[in-house]
């Protein structure tokens, strides 16, 4: 009896939610809304960037209300996403910490929250910016709730969801400002998206292939994956990304257009040097959050810089 019930109080106990607290319950909020998950949300710079329409204080305004919104919007899904994963989360040897999960958020307070953020962000858009940016943006909140519930289980979907959001993102900029949205614009953007998200996904099935059958346990979908195909798909993407911005690149004809040097065709081979140099680390399986593969690698981030710089030179036409 006395070792059945030693055996008994050694026992660990599952963590016991915590109280909300009058600061620590807008910490929790802050925590999960992922800012650290906010600067993809740079991509909203991309159109009027690449349409050279940046630098002007109409646009500054707009591009930082437009940034403002789809931070708002993103972080009204992520509430609402760990809301719903509360009770999964808690049996999860880390997500468990999640404010959440841990009880430092409660779950109505976060459904609340998520939910007038997701409601809130898409009028504000209609009355600070434009009709196609608040349509977008509702579409954008719409797609990541129906990926939450559903959709992030569908063998592809998933991948052209999340693809589907760094594109909006890289679109809205654009329609915030009325910029026309060229065809080689969208196309290598997209690619572009579903190279990063497949290559990342790659890596994360190589991870967990490797480590004693833990496969799928972040990320139940990936035991539906063979590692085959998420490759064909990160190499396919590149490949169409790199050929669009080209092509793209080419269309002034490889003339410097009254500018020192031809900065646009010159821009392909820092391009497609990225492309490659990312390319390393999806190979090798360590590609995974992208803003991490970057800031990690100095070459990489170096091209990164080289390439905006002869990109904006084209745009600036020096």
């Amino acid at each position: 009896m006395p070792e059945r019930i030693s055996t008994v109080l050694e026992r660990p106990r599952p963590p016991q939610p915590q109280r909300p607290g009058p600061i620590s319950l807008p910490l929790g909020l802050l925590r999960t809304a992922r800012p650290r998950q906010w600067v993809k949300n740079v991509l909203v710079v991309a159109a009027p960037a690449a349409a050279g329409e940046l630098f002007t204080h109409h646009a500054l305004v707009q591009l930082a209300i437009v940034f403002a919104l789809f931070t708002a919007a993103a972080s009204a899904v992520y509430l609402i996403n760990d809301a719903r994963d509360a009770d999964a989360d808690r049996a999860h040897p880390t997500k468990c910490r999640r404010p959440v999960a841990a009880g430092q958020v409660p779950v109505p307070v976060a459904y609340t929250v998520g939910g007038l953020l997701a409601a809130l962000a898409p009028v504000a858009a209609y009355v600070l910016c434009t009709p196609l940016t608040a349509a977008l943006l509702a579409g954008y909140v719409c797609m990541q709730l129906a990926y939450c519930v559903s959709l992030k289980h569908v063998l592809v979907v998933d991948l052209t969801i999340v693809t589907t959001g760094f594109l909006m993102r890289a679109m809205i900029g654009g329609l915030a400002l009325d910029i026309p949205l060229s065809r080689w614009f969208l196309i290598t953007t997209g690619f572009g998206a579903l190279f990063m998200v497949s290559a990342k996904r790659y890596s994360e099935s190589v991870q967990m292939s490797a480590t004693s059958g833990q496969l799928g346990a972040t990320r139940a979908l990936l035991t539906e994956y063979t590692t085959g195909y998420l490759r064909f798909v990160w190499q396919l993407a590149a490949g169409v990304a790199v050929l669009a911005y080209c092509l793209w690149a080419m269309e002034a004809g490889g003339t410097a257009n009254g500018s020192l040097l031809p900065w646009r065709q010159l821009s392909m081979a820092a391009f497609i040097l990225a492309i490659l140099r990312y390319a390393v680390f999806a190979d090798r399986g360590t590609a995974g959050e992208p803003e991490d593969v970057v800031l990690r690698d100095r070459a990489l981030a170096v091209i990164g810089l080289v390439w905006v710089a002869m990109y904006g030179l084209a745009v600036a036409n020096w």
